[in-house]
């Protein structure tokens, strides 16, 4: 176990009072104080940065795949599909064998049963990734549940047993994890529901460190409300600063994790919608302000926009230089157009497949900056916003 020793000086005031809206003490009388504090360095340690490094390459983001089998059996029930395993199986198998996919693709995100899944031709799923040279993880929450005590707010299980699921999931072939919580802009977000938030997220992550797994750590502010681009931006302050504080707090790694916020937007009802422009540079401020430059990667979901609204947004950040790579952790916004184009059928799967090409080679090229939007279907610029749910 490796440690380091920082100078940390009294002057900083109480956690207790960085909150206090009227604190006017005196802070004359401090004096300066060293304080030795350990930073795990664990046997995954090098792994772990190289994990976060290969996911975080240039023009390449995740394609995340990792719905629940109740939320996959919603998709295959717009195109008419019964919700059945051979159904998921040919779906997912249509995914991750996509040829090329990996020029674009550095990882991919599962759900348990695709990760010990073969596909409809008997291959392991994780070795079809892995010979296109993209990063098998693995969705280890539990789904949310009502927090007790808050303003109608959730809170995410699956802290118990994550340890030796982690460790399996590694053996399977896993080499990054993603843990999902949300935070509700119009139940308040009350304090008692970020602060839950940040602390399950902060226990995953050293959880998951501990195992060989690079967590992506998602706190998604759903896209719920009326409010405007100030207010995001006001409780994304708010959510990231207790996220990496409790973080630092269970001595996670930083070059060792990915992030997945989502981007700084008005409410899905708010009557004034943000350019790009406006959406990049509120994001961008956020980022600057919380994050610090040691993380690799911030793979941002597409929180229910349309698939080109996603790319754009995306584009937008990348026009200058950052700390950070600065790419995409997309579902619906790279599935959209292929599930509809497949429609179950096995005649149109080249065709889908292509579809799927199309949409990671267009967000690949906004994560280099250089993505103009031309040539882009009707169909992938209608919106997906659903209510309560943005992911």
């Amino acid at each position: 176990m490796a440690s380091t020793t920082i100078l940390r000086t009294s002057f900083l005031p109480k956690r207790s009072e960085w909150f206090a809206p009227n604190s006017h003490q005196s802070t004359s009388h401090l004096q300066p104080t060293s304080v030795s504090l350990t930073v795990r360095a664990g046997s995954y340690s090098d792994e772990l940065v190289k994990t976060a490094k290969s996911i975080a390459s240039p023009g390449r983001g995740i394609l995340a795949m990792d719905e629940s089998n109740a939320t996959c059996g919603k998709r295959l029930a717009s195109i008419g599909l019964e919700n059945t395993e051979a159904n998921r199986q040919a779906y997912r198998t249509l995914l991750v064998s996509v040829p090329s996919l990996g020029q674009y693709i550095s990882g991919a995100i599962l759900f348990e049963e695709t990760l010990y899944q073969s596909t409809v031709d008997g291959k392991k799923m994780v070795d079809v990734l892995k010979e296109q040279n993209i990063m098998p993880g693995i969705k280890v929450d539990k789904g949310l549940v009502p927090l007790a005590g808050s303003n109608d707010e959730s809170w995410c299980q699956g802290l118990d047993g994550l340890a030796s699921r982690c460790a399996a999931y590694y053996q399977q072939g896993a080499r990054f994890a993603k843990w999902r919580t949300v935070v509700s802009i119009p139940n308040g977000p009350s304090a008692l529901a970020v602060k839950e938030a940040a602390w399950g997220l902060a226990r995953y992550a050293a959880i998951s460190q501990d195992n060989g797994l690079v967590p992506i750590v998602e706190p998604e502010i759903l896209l719920d409300g009326e409010h405007g681009i100030e207010r995001t931006f006001e409780v994304a302050q708010k959510v990231w600063a207790e996220v990496f504080f409790y973080m630092a707090e269970n001595n996670v790694m930083y070059e060792g994790i990915l992030l997945k916020p989502s981007m700084v937007t008005p409410g899905a009802e708010c009557k004034d919608k943000a350019t790009p422009e406006q959406v990049a540079e509120y994001t961008l401020k956020l980022l600057h302000r919380r994050i610090p430059p040691a993380v690799p990667g911030i793979m941002f979901l597409s929180g229910g926009q349309s698939e080109v609204e996603a790319t754009l947004n995306l584009n937008a950040m990348n026009q200058g230089k950052t700390p950070w790579h600065v790419s995409f952790s997309y579902a619906r916004a790279l599935q959209n157009t292929c599930l509809k184009t497949w429609g179950g059928r096995p005649e149109n799967v080249k065709a889908a497949q292509e579809a799927l090409l199309i949409r990671a080679k267009a967000n690949s090229l906004a994560q280099l900056g250089k993505y103009t939007g031309e040539g882009e279907s009707d169909e992938a610029k209608k919106g997906m916003f659903v209510k309560g749910y943005t992911y």
